[in-house]
């Protein structure tokens, strides 16, 4: 039997605000256990919470970057669970009426049996997008056999945000979340910080044979927090449920927990429904009500969103689409590359060198972009350079490596060492001679043995020790060979 797979996400975004959803406490993280936990979150007796005005903003800010509608009217519930980091013993979340609905966003990914090295699209839609606090934080290590309770993140505040069930492979799911993680950087209403919590997400797979429009039983694979571990989990998930059915058993509605270093998913409890945690509007805060005024002023306030922002790199720039696919992936390295072109780089040579040789260095040296030895000022000032002939390729190279290395910008690298491309003339004189030292090679050529000509390059940029300029030095040799 012939099975597919249908996924859908529920991603946890935490929003950068200075305090938390319902208090004023600070959200910062890294701070000692129980330091940033004020009485609401504590959940003392007689406190009210108070809603943080800029969650809104936040929300709406993302509604409208994902073709969503933000509802004018939303409504506070409290879903009522016991569990030791949730204080109150119950979380205030939205159900019935969130702020964000209705939304869709396009993603691209590499699907199975494509050959021709094109992307596929897809449209998901997204269900809605809540606002909620987040839990505590449950400690098992250290504690001989307890566990510690740290309340520092409870009450932070949580966008969380439901897709349909439209995704058929891990691959999408993948590609669906990267689209996600994306728009909330470019928004700047999450750090998207997956190793410190704050962009996580739960996938919810289930299998059917292909052609059944009826779903099948999904299960739930919770906190997941790195784009290979969501592909991991789910194609394990997948292989698992068609195990199971194809064996004669039966998959049951339950939340499950991947283990990374044994690959595979484990049962954690049974999965919930919306029934089992008494949702009702919360008594101590207000319905969310805002107008046209308002959601026209957060549009106004948008940045220039990765779809955009690609399709102008492609037609300002006139960059093939994987450059301008890979440059605006991140707003950080899209604002780097902008910032190159504005020192004076060409923009196919800015993006071969921000995409191939300052993402390796970055990669090799485990650092982040903001973390660069090189600054868009320095690359740009080196590029230049090569673009007005004050350096070669190889050259380019040497002095990138330079800067990496804090030996300051690329003049003053180029001073330092004293690099300078061979002359013109001197590059012609060595041309005349090596096809005076040649004429065998120089008939070959001349016969239509186009092959040859690499001959003859390779002499010239050993001539010179590799500070020619290549273009100079093939339209020398090409205009003197044909005579």
């Amino acid at each position: 039997m012939e099975w597919e797979t249908v996924i859908g996400l529920e991603i946890h975004a935490q929003l950068t605000t200075n305090s938390k959803i319902f208090s004023g406490s600070a959200t910062t993280f890294g701070a000692e256990p129980n330091t940033q936990a004020s009485l609401v979150d504590l959940a003392m007796p007689g406190v009210l919470p108070v809603l943080n005005a800029e969650v809104i903003n936040c929300a709406a800010k993302f509604g409208l970057a994902s073709n969503s509608t933000v509802a004018k009217h939303s409504v506070f519930a409290r879903k009522n669970y016991f569990y030791p980091d949730l204080p109150k013993g119950y979380q205030i979340s939205q159900m019935e009426l969130p702020i964000v609905h209705d939304g869709y966003l396009d993603i691209e990914f590499e699907a199975a049996g494509k050959s021709d090295g094109k992307l596929a699209t897809k449209r998901v839609g997204i269900t809605r997008a809540h606002l909620e606090e987040d839990a505590g934080k449950s400690l098992h290590e250290d504690f001989q056999g307890m566990t510690g309770i740290d309340l520092n993140r409870a009450g932070t505040p949580l966008l969380e945000i439901v897709s349909e069930p439209e995704m058929s492979s891990a691959k999408e799911a993948v590609a669906y979340m990267k689209k996600i993680h994306s728009l909330v950087r470019y928004l700047g209403i999450s750090d998207g910080n997956m190793q410190e919590g704050s962009f996580r997400c739960d996938a919810n797979v289930s299998v059917r044979p292909v052609g059944q429009k009826e779903l099948g039983t999904r299960a739930e694979v919770k906190n997941l927090n790195s784009f290979r571990f969501i592909e991991k989990a789910i194609n394990h998930e997948v292989e698992r449920q068609i195990d199971l059915i194809e064996a004669g058993g039966a998959v049951v509605q339950e939340t499950r927990l991947y283990d990374p270093d044994k690959d595979e998913t484990r049962s954690m409890r049974s999965k919930e429904e919306a029934n089992d945690y008494r949702y009702f509007p919360d008594p101590d805060l207000l319905p969310v009500v805002i107008d046209d005024a308002f959601i026209e002023a957060i549009r106004a306030e948008l940045p220039e969103l990765p779809d955009a922002k690609r399709a102008r790199f492609e037609s300002e720039f006139k960059l093939g689409a994987d450059d301008a696919r890979q440059l605006t992936a991140s707003r950080e390295v899209a604002d780097y590359f902008e910032a190159a072109l504005a020192a004076g780089g060409e923009p196919k040579q800015a993006a071969n060198w921000v995409n191939v040789e300052l993402a390796g260095a970055l990669n090799k040296a485990d650092l982040s972009l903001g973390e660069s030895p090189v600054t868009a000022e320095m690359l740009g000032g080196m590029l230049k350079r090569l673009a007005d002939g004050g350096l070669t390729s190889k050259m380019a190279k040497e002095v990138f490596a330079a800067m990496w290395d804090g030996e300051g910008s690329a003049d003053e690298v180029i001073e330092k060492r004293g690099l300078k491309p061979t002359d013109s003339s001197e590059v012609e004189g060595i041309i005349d001679g090596i096809i005076a030292a040649n004429p065998g090679q120089v008939e070959q050529f001349r016969s239509g043995k186009e092959k040859v000509f690499g001959f003859f390059v390779g002499q010239a940029m050993k001539a010179t020790k590799g500070q020619a300029d290549p273009k100079q030095v093939n339209d020398l040799l090409r205009a003197k060979l044909k005579g």
